[in-house]
């Protein structure tokens, strides 16, 4: 898998740590704390999304009267506590970055999350450093599927698409790494099992754990 591959790049929840479960929580709590129910496919409609386009997302669909800075004020407070005591890294992915560190490799974090909120990650799960660059899709002119975020943490460092390996757990954000004209391998998580078959089509690899990765006992699918 990183044959002629410089630079491994990685989205965050659900790829790197394994978070995808306290945002269902997240928006259970705060729609359910205006008196709204979640509908059934949020979590699908919304993937990919930047923080800043989620925001506006809820606040357009559920008519919400709060601006958009307290609506994600009050996600990075519900969030900020979670990520420092009950998320974790995805299977076999601390010690992944440690190999990838110790051949010298470039590594970078690709992620719809807030600049806020991957810090605090970073910070509780001591990531920082193992990566060179971390960006969020907030800061480019839009969010995946779009390859806007792969293309340019690649070229910060100095990576041409070729030569780079996205991690990633969702649709669209294999699409933006396919987008990018990168090699995708898809990491299995928990709440987007119900999408797998359509995962496994679209992706270059899919693995449950990155120990799989060194093993060679990866699933690799012919484009």
């Amino acid at each position: 898998m990183l044959e002629n591959i410089t630079t491994v790049l990685f989205d965050l929840d659900g790829t790197l740590v394994d978070s995808m479960w306290m945002w269902k929580e997240i928006d259970l709590e705060y729609l359910g704390g205006l008196g709204l129910s979640v509908p059934e496919e949020l979590s699908h409609r919304i993937e990919g999304m930047s923080f800043s386009e989620t925001a506006v997302y809820f606040k357009e669909t559920f008519g919400l009267s709060q601006s958009l800075e307290e609506i994600k004020a009050i996600w990075i407070s519900m969030a900020r506590d979670k990520y420092a005591h009950q998320v974790g890294f995805k299977p076999g992915a601390k010690e992944f970055l440690k190999e990838l560190k110790a051949r010298g490799m470039k590594t970078g974090i690709c992620t719809s999350n807030g600049r806020e909120l991957l810090h605090a990650v970073m910070e509780a799960l001591d990531i920082g450093p193992y990566m060179d660059c971390v960006m969020t899709a907030c800061e480019v002119p839009a969010g995946k599927p779009a390859p806007d975020i792969y293309l340019a943490v690649a070229k910060k460092l100095g990576a041409e698409p070729s030569q780079c390996l996205v991690f990633e757990d969702v649709p669209n954000g294999i699409q933006a790494g396919l987008n990018a004209g990168m090699t995708v391998c898809a990491v299995e998580d928990e709440y987007s099992l119900d999408q797998k078959e359509s995962i496994r089509k679209m992706a270059h690899y899919y693995i449950q754990s990155y120990d799989q990765v060194f093993a060679g006992t990866y699933e690799r699918f012919v484009k």
